[in-house]
């Protein structure tokens, strides 16, 4: 779902920037924002949905807050690329979703999608946490 959400999010850079003439850190907030859509619809239905025992608004304040805080990494690394003009700003882009893409669903695994673990078990690894418990 990460690599469709990051490539809904560059055509819509790329769109925006070559038909409409946005400046790319503009159009960059309308890619993240149509590609928030596609990736919780695409994670909450296909990769997590059926096995993550959260409910939708729980798992939707969860990524809302995820994706944010990715956005603003994501708008800093790119403004910082397109001012250092090594790349096209297509092609920065591209660097800066790849890293993101990666980032988002590995806490999408571990917290916005997974439901709270039984007492003394480690919601990652499902063991028991603590030593006096057998």
């Amino acid at each position: 779902m990460g690599t469709t959400a990051a490539a809904v999010h560059w055509g819509v850079v790329r769109l925006a920037v070559e038909s409409l003439g946005l400046a790319p850190l503009v159009a960059n907030v309308a890619g993240w924002m149509i590609a928030f859509v596609v990736s919780f619809s695409g994670h909450r239905l296909w990769t997590f949905g059926a096995t993550s025992g959260v409910g939708t608004g729980q798992s939707l304040w969860r990524f809302a807050l995820v994706s944010g805080a990715g956005f603003v990494v994501n708008e800093a690394c790119y403004a910082v690329m397109l001012r250092s003009g090594g790349l096209r700003y297509d092609l920065a882009l591209g660097v800066v979703l790849v890293g993101l893409a990666v980032l988002t669903f590995v806490v999408s695994r571990l917290w916005v999608f997974r439901a709270a673990s039984p007492a003394g078990l480690h919601p990652v690894v499902g063991e028991r946490c603590r030593a006096d418990v057998p």
